[in-house]
């Protein structure tokens, strides 16, 4: 088999380079490891979208993707403006529907094994599932699994450092709260909008409010938690992240964004030991954080854990070494580009787990990153997308979030289309 271009990793960049490759007439066959699409905004939970800048460009997928989410109601707009408040389930279902649009070919449960290279070239790849091992050709490779498992396989050169790594969380939802009554409660409880909001939308009451142990911020919700760890409902380590959401066409249904894995020394999400004892960690928090909700939050009476994501929310790990390596400095001067793949505006957010130790600094203009850092330095024909490109740990920490991978991977498959 021969394809135009073929896309490891069906997250949010995999998708949207898919699609807007496909759309514009191009074979085009994705790969993704797992049996759904959409990677960590589906099987890792992550919802909403977080709001990036007014300006963004090569928003097409983005706005394709809401547009069909809308059909379902399983999308709103926030009162802050963010469009982003998705339905993780009903975007699996969507994201398919998408490829289908765009004629991409979606291979699940598959992953590559390994390649064929000529020099700096890659020539073919071994494809490998439960059912079927077979070799594919094609022109171009974007590597977006996140993690550049690809990339690793073929030996490319990568810019991450030791212990360069945020902290990992692993999300969960409850279902069965009582939204009103929490909602009521909380606003009362808590009289810092920059923290606690609660809005109206679709007939639907929505709202977000969180807490962390950091002492740099006063917390509504800080006694709550120090008296859970006196009563023994919760560990300390469980008070250093706490995040909440409300979901789209979920009623009932809160998205957590936490628990943040808590570990004294920093974990490599790349170290399949670490990763499994974080997981089983995370499992153990999340229990200990739902009997905390349960007993101190008004509206959880009756609530329930109902879903657990079925992956760690990794926010970097591997970083592929490009044409142009993006920096820290490119963010803070706000320097342009020829060939920009993104505008943004997102700040640079490092998550620890240490007190006090959190980065979020807002950035004071918008800024571009060039599509050269998407360009693997290694061989002519291989792409990356997504948290993996070839950006400092720094200037990464900004353009991670899904609007950001979605636009850069649609403007790379532009560049693409051009080279063709």
């Amino acid at each position: 088999m021969s394809y135009d271009v073929v896309i490891a990793g069906g997250g949010a960049a995999g998708c949207s380079a898919a699609y807007n490759l496909g759309i514009n007439g191009k074979k085009v066959l994705l790969i993704e490891k797992n049996n759904y699409l959409g990677g960590l905004m589906t099987g890792g939970l992550v919802t909403p979208f977080m709001k990036s800048s007014d300006n963004q460009i090569n928003t097409s997928f983005g706005s394709r993707f809401k547009t069909e989410m809308k059909k379902y109601n399983a999308v709103i707009t926030y009162e802050d403006g963010n469009d982003g408040w998705f339905n993780p389930e009903y975007a699996k279902i969507v994201l398919d529907k998408l490829m289908n649009e765009a004629s991409v070919e979606v291979r699940f449960d598959t992953v590559i094994t390994s390649a064929n290279i000529d020099n700096n070239y890659i020539r073919d790849i071994t494809l490998s599932s439960k059912m079927l091992s077979e070799r594919i050709k094609s022109r171009y490779y974007i590597d977006a699994t996140g993690n550049c498992d690809f990339a690793k396989k073929i030996n490319c050169e990568f810019i991450n450092k030791k212990d360069e790594f945020q902290s990992l969380n692993l999300r969960f939802i409850m279902s069965n709260v009582d939204i009103e009554k929490f909602a009521k409660w909380i606003l009362e409880f808590d009289n810092d909008r920059d923290v606690t909001t609660v809005c109206c939308v679709n007939d639907e009451i929505h709202m977000s409010t969180a807490y962390t142990w950091d002492t740099n911020k006063k917390w509504a919700l800080d006694p709550l938690f120090k008296q859970a760890v006196d009563d023994g409902i919760l560990k300390n380590e469980d008070r250093n992240y706490f995040q909440v959401f409300t979901i789209p066409k979920m009623p009932g249904s809160i998205a957590f964004n936490c628990p943040r894995i808590y570990t004294k020394n920093v974990i490599d999400p790349l170290n399949n030991l670490e990763y499994t004892a974080s997981l089983k960690s995370g499992r153990e928090s999340i229990l200990r954080l739902s009997n905390f909700c349960v007993k101190y939050l008004k509206g959880f009476e009756n609530a329930y854990i109902s879903s657990i994501a079925d992956m760690l929310g990794i926010r970097v790990s591997r970083r592929l070494k490009g044409k142009y390596i993006f920096t820290i400095d490119n963010i803070k001067s706000g320097r342009t580009f020829e060939h920009p793949v993104l505008i943004s505006n997102y700040p640079i957010d490092v998550h620890s787990v240490k007190n006090n130790q959190s980065v979020l600094e807002k950035v004071n203009k918008e800024y571009q990153m060039p599509v050269e850092a998407m360009i693997s330095a290694d061989y002519d024909n291989l792409f990356t997308a997504g948290r993996c490109v070839s950006a400092d740990f720094y200037a990464q920490a900004a353009i991670r979030i899904i609007p950001s991978c979605m636009s850069m991977a649609e403007g790379l498959a532009k560049y693409i289309l051009e080279l063709s």
